[in-house]
């Protein structure tokens, strides 16, 4: 590092798009210096070489480029350049907007202190892109215009600040409509960020849940037809702009904890940095049993302005890669959105003022003759406002970074129509997309970008850290050589196998998506991702009981592990026993070709006791079953070796770990409330090996399983070899 003095630091993601197509994100730490600005592989120690360095000066620009979707997880990417040297730059992003904010806030502080120092020595460079096309709202920051260059280079900078700070994009498309405007001139005059609303435009409606309802005073007859007056609810919610706009961002499921009316939503194309189309299904709770449900293909625009608000704005828009679904009526907004802006705080909390607009044409019959389904609809989607206030009032947790599943048939531009037809085809069999669909989507999805980031450590970069593709390719060739082609015929358990969702007294494989582990990038953001492929096959479930506390049932003659043994493969076999006046133990066999050497999975077979016990992780679930057990079961991952005994059973080709339940206080007060009902009970487990830092990041399930509706009177007495002189405890 040089002398410099350090402005800002701290970990940020490098985001591109390689020139064979891929996007890929990397975590970098970038440095900001007085005149310089660096990124490294690593926290830089003395005298290491940056990756790469941008000399700041007068002449430097910071651009904003909005959101960027990668693998449905959205970040926020900053492009610094030198105005000079368009093509030398540097793109950074983060997964949350406020921390691009303040980066983009040093960097300009770094860029004005240099313009200064340069004026004074007669020089003066002007701060601010763009000037041209302010008037009709459609500016634009990108650097790429140099028209705008031009023009901005011969006015006066007096207003350079508050124009360059502005993050609108390129403006919103020429057929959305901006109703923010429609009240600027009257608040110009009062003065007040109270007045949110014209009364020449509104009248109030109506006030439930703690929102103002209006209704806009537009003439009917020059309404489109069918389409209804627009409405608007406003309410207060406590909580920052930036939380807000980015939860309302998101289209996955976190969506569904503040919108009643959101069923599903994707991406079907990402325009630029401000701009997308998008997919979303409605879940209208009108007589469903009557009315087709509706769904939407809009195009989204945002911006940020000056004064630190939000404004997002929807207009229904037809998109070649989404026509219309089968079982669904099509509806048309007219005009949307939402305006977020900032309160003063009180009591040291943070208030933020959300209107959210809706113009709609619901469409189909039930308009025709039920007057009051379009405004009932209307109401149910305006009340999203009071669902955010109250989310944040009920949580202490800030949401992770937004999410936006990418649509299930959606196709690149250049695909014939052919392809297209043939995807929808296939999609309209499925109400709604499976988890599976929207990771295979989102593999095969080409991201929308115009620029190619820079070449300059591509090298360096694929060998330090794969791009989340490669991450994959990775994950899929690992898995392939891991799970082999096993032979599932050859074992047997007592307990049978019935993937029928209805079956008893059975297993089944359990998706792995069901559960959430943590990501690749959770040093950093603390982010989890599903699951995904476990590592090792779950090939037999043996029921038992007995008198006594049944170890290292992996010794009994015939049972998976001996049979995998046999035939060279290696097993992992979890003995979960049941305390009682009866004992019983469930046990689960997870076989794989061979343990991959230097992997996480093989130091934890080979590791001490201690190792193990400090990274055995099991993360439960009660899809079915009474509320009082799932809310005593829950779903965090727990470590079993910090809150149960374990006792691990180390053989020449598997390792058995028994899991005493009954060592816990807890544990077994939550079983006794477990055994009484298990028969109505439907129990998911995955078992993985936790991972604590970056090399051994993403986690991978071990596997998983589901057991339905469990009878007692099905455990059998095993008969257990006494001499265990093979095995050695460990």
């Amino acid at each position: 590092m040089s002398n410099s003095k350090v402005v800002y630091e701290g970990w940020m993601v490098r985001y591109g798009r390689r020139k064979i197509g891929r996007s890929f994100i990397h975590m970098r730490y970038f440095v900001l210096e007085s005149r310089l600005l660096a990124y490294y592989k690593k926290k830089p120690q003395d005298n290491v070489v940056p990756t790469k360095t941008l000399l700041i000066d007068g002449n430097c620009r910071v651009e904003d480029r909005g959101l960027k979707n990668n693998h449905g997880h959205m970040v926020y990417v900053l492009s610094v350049y030198n105005k000079k040297e368009k093509y030398n730059r540097i793109t950074m992003a983060a997964f949350n907007i406020q921390e691009a904010l303040i980066w983009k806030e040093k960097i300009e502080s770094v860029i004005d202190q240099h313009q200064e120092s340069q004026a004074t020595n007669g020089n003066k460079y002007l701060s601010f892109e763009y000037k041209s096309g302010v008037d009709n709202g459609r500016n634009a920051s990108s650097s790429e215009h140099d028209s705008q260059f031009s023009a901005a280079e011969d006015e006066d900078d007096s207003h350079r600040n508050l124009l360059r700070r502005t993050t609108i994009g390129n403006g919103p498309p020429e057929s959305v409509y901006d109703w923010t405007k429609e009240f600027d001139s009257d608040l110009a005059n009062q003065n007040s960020n109270n007045q949110a609303f014209s009364r020449k435009y509104w009248r109030l409606l109506q006030c439930q849940n703690g929102l103002r309802i209006f209704e806009e005073l537009d003439e009917v007859d020059i309404l489109p037809k069918g389409c209804s007056r627009a409405m608007k609810a406003v309410g207060v919610v406590e909580a920052t702009c930036e939380e807000i706009f980015e939860l309302i961002m998101g289209m996955d499921t976190t969506r569904c904890e503040w919108d009643c009316s959101f069923q599903y939503g994707s991406l079907v194309e990402e325009v630029d940095g401000h701009t997308a189309i998008l997919y979303h299904r409605l879940q209208l709770d009108w007589f469903p049993m009557f009315v087709w449900p509706r769904d939407l293909c809009y195009v989204r625009y945002w911006r940020r302005n000056d004064d630190g608000s939000y404004v997002v704005l929807f207009r229904s828009r037809e998109h070649e890669n989404c026509g219309p679904q089968p079982g669904f009526v099509r509806a048309h907004i007219e005009s949307g959105g939402y305006n977020i802006s900032p309160l003063k705080p009180r009591n040291g909390r943070p208030r933020t003022q959300v209107q959210h607009l809706m113009q709609i044409d619901l469409k189909g019959w039930g308009l025709g003759y039920v007057s009051s389904f379009q405004q009932h609809c209307l109401l149910q989607m305006l009340n999203s406002v009071a669902g955010l206030r109250e989310y944040y009032s009920q949580t202490d947790e800030r949401p992770v970074a937004p999410r936006i599943p990418v649509m299930v048939n959606m196709t690149s531009v250049s695909s014939s129509s052919k392809r297209s037809k043939k995807l929808q085809s296939s999609s309209a069999h499925h109400r709604s997309p499976s988890l599976d669909q929207i990771h295979a989507a989102n593999r095969n999805a080409v991201l929308m970008d115009e620029y190619t980031d820079e070449d300059e450590d591509l090298q360096a970069d694929q060998e330090a850290m794969p791009s989340a593709f490669e991450v994959e390719d990775k994950r899929t060739g690992y898995e392939e050589e891991s799970t082999y082609q096993i032979d599932l015929s050859i074992f047997s358990g007592n307990l049978r196998r019935d993937d029928h969702d209805k079956a008893r007294n059975c297993w089944t494989l359990s998706n792995g998506n069901n559960f959430r582990v943590r990501s690749k990038r959770f040093c950093y953001d603390k982010s989890k991702i599903p699951a995904g492929k476990h590592i090792m096959d779950l090939v037999a479930v043996d029921w038992f009981k007995d008198t006594k506390r049944m170890d290292h049932v992996a010794r009994r003659p015939g049972c998976a592990a001996q049979v995998a043994s046999d035939k060279g493969l290696f097993s992992i076999v979890f003995n979960l026993q049941v305390p009682g006046s009866t004992h019983y133990s469930m046990v689960f066999y997870f076989v794989s070709k061979e343990l991959v050497p230097g992997s996480l999975l093989q130091r934890f077979v080979d590791g001490d006791d201690e190792f193990r016990n400090s990274r055995l992780k099991l993360i439960p679930s009660v899809p079915k079953g009474s509320w009082i057990v799932r809310q005593s079961v829950g779903s965090t991952p727990c470590l079993l070796g910090k809150a149960v005994d374990c006792n691990y059973i180390r053989g020449p080709k598997y390792l058995e770990v028994d899991i005493d339940i009954g060592s816990s206080t807890v544990a077994n007060g939550v079983l006794g409330l477990v055994i009484g009902v298990i028969t109505t009970l439907v129990v998911d487990m995955a078992f993985l090996v936790q991972a604590n830092s970056t090399d051994e990041l993403p986690e991978r399930l071990i596997g998983a399983v589901r057991v339905s509706h469990i009878e007692l009177s099905s455990a059998i007495v095993p008969v257990l070899e006494t001499d265990s002189s093979d095995s050695q405890n460990t």
